[in-house]
């Protein structure tokens, strides 16, 4: 076991005294040989006592030593229970965040599909009806009748709408059955005027 530093200077202390009290020249008196022996009696006391003050002393530091040391102690693990309850929760928040990111993004997913989809057959009927619109005109160009014809032709669905004037019925019927021969159309919607400012029966 290692001797404190104190000890160490109270026991110099004592040796030191002990040596000068026995050093005294052998020649001097009988009184002053006892007054030396009292001298270091004195020392030894308060050699002892130095002692006494400083293991006191020693135990007190080392008891609070301990004392800070369990508190610490005590401290570091709430400390760390503590962080360990703060990071399961922030890991189930992030999961809770993870499966709500993924259940959107799913969600999405599909919204774009159907997006896509509907913007496929909408995008696929509208070239369909500019397609007939155009075939239809195509063909009216190449009608010795009916080229001379103001005939408007639109397309909606595959269905065919004619307005515009024409010289006779006659002509009103060679446009209608021209559109019917046409491929994808549904169906014909008859607006075509005749020149004298009178609506097609048929």
């Amino acid at each position: 076991m290692k001797i404190p530093h104190s000890y160490q200077q109270a026991l110099l202390i004592a040796l030191g005294c002990i040596t000068i009290a026995l050093g005294l020249p052998a020649c001097q008196q009988e009184g002053s040989a006892e007054k030396a022996g009292q001298k270091v009696d004195k020392a030894v006391d308060n050699v002892g006592q130095k002692i006494e003050y400083t293991t006191d002393k020693t135990g007190q530091k080392i008891d609070a030593a301990n004392q800070s040391v369990i508190h610490q102690s005590e401290k570091a693990g709430a400390y760390l229970d503590e962080s360990a309850k703060a990071s399961d929760d922030a890991l189930e928040k992030a999961g809770k965040q993870i499966d709500q990111a993924i259940n959107k993004a799913g969600t999405q997913l599909e919204s774009a599909k159907d997006s896509v989809v509907d913007s496929s057959v909408v995008t696929g009927e509208y070239l369909d009806d500019s397609a007939i619109t155009t075939k239809i005109k195509a063909a009216m160009l190449s009608d010795e009748f009916l080229k001379a014809s103001q005939i408007e032709v639109t397309t909606v669905n595959g269905v065919v709408t004619l307005s515009g004037t024409v010289d006779s019925e006659q002509m009103v019927g060679r446009a209608i059955g021209l559109v019917n021969s046409q491929e994808h159309v549904k169906s014909v919607q008859n607006q075509l005027m005749i020149k004298a400012n009178v609506p097609s029966q048929q």
